[in-house]
């Protein structure tokens, strides 16, 4: 056992160092699931096997000290009690093999179930939703919101709060599942989305854009000219109460086409033209922008989100090591 562990062991790290090199896509819900069904599978041998097996060892070892001091008494030799104290430390503490596997499930199989069921950490890693959210934001995921999904497959399981416009969601990137992405909701199934002149509408309906100060980018040294939308909330077609207020950026001076659209699924349903972007929502889809409007690379370009590729909805900044005033809650 101690040599096949090792050699589970080196699979796992073997595994994680070729993903960290780049030399493959990892996935690390599933190296999650495997860690937990090993360890978990250790753990079990280890609670009906390799434990009792160790302390019935030490009970024989207690036993042949009793009836050895049997012995010498009836030779009429008194001899003080053993300690074995130190024998029942090295024979019952788990061996290396053990402690690096069983020793670890709880912890993973606590992590695990955490990530897959309840929240999950990211980081942001580019501007495309400023100013809502910062490079280098840390961000918790609530992973239940929309409801339950199995790890790894991604099977929705129980039903959960339906998409409502102007949530900010991570996903499943389409072009690529492997990568997470976020960005905010800005139209549900059946919804017509208008990206005209740096102007929003849905339904018909344009979404109200109020200037405020500018934003100003400590990191580009610069400022932006910055927005408040309120979007059109609900989760169908009918619903348009503007309830739901962000921030978001619009640069004037970008042109308002879109440029290097991909191929994607129901892209017959979108219209380009120099003005930007008409389309149409389908069943089960959803459309997604950025805050910062004109560094964002969203649906535009590559098309819509398919309710399976939903990971969770977006709400909390609990570090940002640059900034800790970033910390707290958003919209």
């Amino acid at each position: 056992m101690p040599t096949f562990t090792a050699f589970v062991l080196a699979a796992f790290i073997g595994y994680g160092a070729t993903w960290f090199f780049g030399m493959h896509e990892g996935n690390f819900s599933l190296l999650m699931l495997m860690a937990c069904v090993v360890t978990g599978f250790y753990w079990l041998a280890e609670k009906f096997y390799f434990l009792p097996q160790r302390q019935r060892t030490f009970d024989e070892l207690i036993a042949s000290s009793e009836k050895r001091n049997q012995e010498l008494a009836k030779q009429g030799i008194s001899a003080p009690p053993e300690d074995l104290s130190k024998a029942q430390q090295a024979i019952i503490m788990q061996p290396w093999w053990l402690d690096w596997t069983a020793g670890l499930f709880p912890v993973i199989a606590t992590v695990f179930l955490l990530r897959s069921f309840f929240f999950e950490p990211f980081k942001i890693p580019s501007g495309s939703m400023i100013p809502t959210l910062h490079i280098g934001d840390l961000i918790l995921v609530n992973k239940y919101h929309y409801g339950f999904r199995l790890p790894v497959i991604n099977y929705k399981v129980t039903q959960g709060n339906a998409v409502q416009r102007g949530d900010v969601m991570v996903f499943r990137y389409p072009p690529k599942p492997s990568m997470d992405y976020i960005k905010r909701v800005v139209g549900v199934p059946g919804d017509e989305i208008a990206f005209l002149n740096k102007q929003l509408t849905v339904n018909g309906q344009v979404v109200v854009q109020q200037s405020i100060p500018d934003f100003f980018d400590a990191d580009q040294l610069r400022y932006s000219k910055q927005f408040e939308e309120s979007m059109p909330t609900g989760s169908d077609s009918t619903i348009m109460t503007p309830i739901k207020k962000h921030k978001l950026l619009i640069d004037p001076v970008v042109p308002s086409f879109v440029t290097g659209i991909e191929n994607f699924p129901y892209k017959g349903q979108c219209r380009y033209s120099v003005e930007g972007v008409i389309c149409k929502v389908p069943q089960g889809h959803y459309f997604m922008m950025g805050d910062n409007r004109d560094n964002s690379l969203d649906s535009r370009y590559w098309g819509f989100v398919p309710d399976a590729n939903i990971v969770g909805k977006a709400f909390y900044v609990w570090m940002n090591f640059g900034n800790l005033g970033r910390i707290g809650a958003f919209d």
